[in-house]
């Protein structure tokens, strides 16, 4: 347990800051796992929007690389026109 006043602070702000960036992983990966689980191209689509939001948003804020980020994005893509070709 720190001492100094500024390290409480810093202790603090890195656990609220922690939580936030879990949660927010959380629903990515909750997002990711949605649009792999679809088995229409519309369910796909929409699930594929918002998860294209949320990776974006991510890698702004530096949660995730922006390399990642566009990878995860093309793979989704990729899946989803899978779905379309598939029907």
């Amino acid at each position: 347990m720190p001492n100094i006043k500024s390290a409480k602070k810093r202790m603090e702000l890195s656990r609220v800051a922690n939580a936030r960036n879990r949660a927010n992983r959380s629903r990515i990966r909750t997002a990711i796992r949605r649009v792999r689980e679809a088995d229409t191209v519309e369910v796909g689509q929409e699930r594929l929007k918002e998860a294209v939001a949320l990776l974006d948003r991510a890698a702004n804020k530096n949660l995730i690389p922006a390399n990642r980020a566009a990878r995860i994005k093309g793979q989704l893509a990729k899946q989803v026109n899978g779905l379309s070709a598939a029907s």
